[in-house]
């Protein structure tokens, strides 16, 4: 496909090159990627810059797809010139200076389209689509809690070993991201204290009959999740004869298995035909259990039923019926929505005693079971933004102001109350804020990244990030204090994008409480005499006018109307389907994957939001 994008590219003329040397790297220095690529908050705009380490023939093609912002009939009037220099209102500011060199280029590239007949600009921007490849896991390390999950379901242990192995790194909003699992000198040494001390509890209360000479090739079947190949077989072989006593010779095998790559890391991709259905089942066995394939799975790939998109939608449903897909869903949930935040949040006991360790741990009680209640009913999944009830216990229900229910109990929120689903709730509500208040910006980021796929970009080097104080003789709201973000150009850019998601949100404090206005309060200092004193309280109005940029008629003024405008958005509906993607993937979407992805968007909408659906059909799309 490249050969032919190029020589499409080739035929349509010489001034394709210019794009590449010319205007390119003008538009990579006026950093117009950060917003505008395809996890952007611009993204849903029809401008998506290519990946970084793009193709030149893609590059090219991105040049010419450009004309779809040119005004042909009037190209000084082309939104492709006016927005970069802000001629017309552009959220991301001015990119290219007006009347410089920049955006003579800039404006020589739009004559240059406007220039160009449309099917030949056509041609190339189809077969741009096509352009780059899948990136391929062949290998992925087992996470800490698959690693848990296997042994448990290998050799039967319960003790959890991997909660001792080094803590794992966010990346991607996840933590199995293949690109960050490298193997540590430390985290070697605890893979081989654990190898030791699960083979020394192993096989408690089992009789000789079970390590025969065929236990090496039937265990290292389930252990490497794939047969043995010959040499593996002779070298295990060889270690299990070793000993002449069945049981020691079975602790052995596993020592040494449990230490090899081909258990710690599974099989996720193969050019090995012999392999391929037992890749399949490694896929669908840690995406839908987070664990390995029992022995109904790996008899499906022996037998070749995983070949087929039949056979794996069929082994998917049975596998979702299993109460380890609950156990794995629950994982994905605590990693979405960041519960590790939330357990390690702190917030100011001054101000509120109703937040503690236990309620920190409610929170993401409530959500785990919301979502869990969600996906399991078969509900519409896009009530996670607007459904009017959540899931409290004593904590919780002082918070939320509701009759104390028993333990978890589904509460209804009160109309009153303008809560609505997720955004309703103290998990969203505690964990973007700050110990003593609440930190619009921080709500508004996580509403983009983790429920629009939207990559916020970092805040340029050398910007001040302190807000004015709030003094005594001048207590500000949040709103006040942030005006700087906008008068700021070097701060407005990206903070017009993030902040008013946050303003909308004031209402509700920094536990998630309700509040009518914002209170302030100031302590007395140490070395006042009056120390002991009451603090001095201030209350002040709260506006709490938000909006959600890029998308249309989204003004809100509560979680409740936030949520309604989310959940009607097709670009948060994606989003759904694109953090499972990544989730199950290990890895950030590429162009390669848009065609899966989009299908199964749309089996999701057309189900009418079943995630489950969306799970067996992203199942699916990964076997193509």
């Amino acid at each position: 496909m490249s050969t032919r994008l190029i020589l499409i590219l080739a035929a349509i003329g010489a001034h394709a090159s210019d794009f590449s040397r010319d205007l390119y790297p003008i538009l990579e220095k006026a950093a117009c990627r950060s917003c505008h690529h395809a996890d952007g908050v611009a993204s849903a705009t029809r401008l998506h810059f290519p990946e970084p380490d793009a193709v030149p023939a893609r590059i090219e093609a991105f040049g010419l797809s450009l004309a779809a912002l040119v005004d042909r009939t009037n190209p000084g009037e082309s939104l492709l010139l006016s927005k970069p220099a802000q001629r017309v209102p552009h959220v991301g500011g001015e990119r290219i200076r007006k009347g410089s060199a920049e955006e003579a280029e800039l404006r020589r590239w739009v004559e240059t389209l406007a220039a160009k007949p449309p099917e030949e600009i056509a041609k190339a921007t189809r077969a741009a689509r096509h352009a780059g490849a899948k990136p391929k896991a062949v290998l992925r390390r087992l996470t800490h809690s698959q690693y848990n999950n296997t042994v448990r379901d290998l050799i039967g242990d319960r003790t959890s070993p991997a909660s001792q192995f080094p803590p794992e790194d966010f990346v991607n909003g996840f933590r199995n991201q293949y690109q960050s699992m490298n193997l540590s000198p430390l985290q070697m040494e605890a893979y081989s204290a654990a190898a030791e001390r699960l083979a020394r509890h192993a096989f408690r209360g089992a009789g000789p009959a079970a390590f025969g000479p065929d236990f090496v090739r039937t265990f290292g079947l389930k252990a490497f999740r794939r047969p043995l190949m010959p040499d593996e077989l002779a070298r295990y072989g060889k270690l299990h004869a070793s000993e002449r006593d069945p049981l020691k010779a079975a602790r052995l095998t596993v020592e040494a298995m449990v230490q090899s790559p081909a258990f710690l890391f599974r099989l996720d991709e193969t050019d090995n035909p012999a392999w391929k259905a037992y890749a399949s089942a490694s896929r669908l066995s840690y995406s839908l259990w987070d664990t390995m394939p029992d022995d109904d799975l790996l008899q499906c790939a022996a037998r070749g039923d995983l070949n087929s998109r039949e056979g794996v939608e069929k082994a998917a449903r049975r596998m979702l019926a299993d109460p380890r897909a609950k156990a794995a869903l629950d994982e994905f949930t605590s990693q979405w929505l960041r519960f590790d935040r939330m357990l390690t949040a702190s917030k100011d006991r001054r101000i509120f005693q109703a937040f503690s360790r236990e309620t920190a741990f409610a929170a993401t009680e409530e959500a785990r079971m919301f979502v869990a209640g969600l996906v399991w009913s078969n509900a519409n999944f896009m009530e996670f933004y607007t459904s009017d009830y959540g899931y409290a216990n004593a904590d919780l229900a002082k918070i939320y102001q509701v009759e104390a229910p028993k333990e978890f109990d589904r509460v209804r929120f009160p109309e009153s109350s303008e809560r609505a689903g997720i955004l309703g709730q103290t998990l969203f509500l505690a964990l973007t804020s700050k110990p003593a208040d609440t930190s619009p910006t921080a709500r508004g980021i996580f509403v983009r990244e983790q429920f629009l796929c939207q990559h916020v970009p970092d805040p340029p080097p050398g910007v001040a990030a302190d807000l004015p104080a709030v003094t005594e003789d001048k207590p500000r709201t949040n709103r006040d204090r942030m005006s700087e973000h906008q008068s700021n150009p070097a701060c407005s850019t990206c903070h017009s994008l993030i902040d008013p998601i946050g303003f909308g949100l004031e209402k509700f404090d920094a536990i998630g409480a309700r509040r009518e206005k914002v209170k302030i309060l100031f302590f007395p200092g140490n070395l006042s005499p009056n120390r002991k004193a009451p603090p001095k309280e201030v209350l002040l109005d709260v506006d709490t006018t938000g909006s959600v940029a890029g998308i249309e008629n989204s003004n809100f003024q509560s979680p409740r109307e936030l949520g309604r405008v989310l959940a009607a958005s097709p670009v948060c509906q994606e989003c759904v389907v694109k953090q499972y993607f990544r989730y199950i993937a290990g890895r950030m979407e590429t162009v390669a994957d848009r065609p899966a992805i989009r299908a199964a968007f749309e089996r999701f909408r057309d189900s009418g939001f079943r995630f489950q659906e969306m799970m067996v059909a992203l199942m699916k799309e990964r076997e193509q």
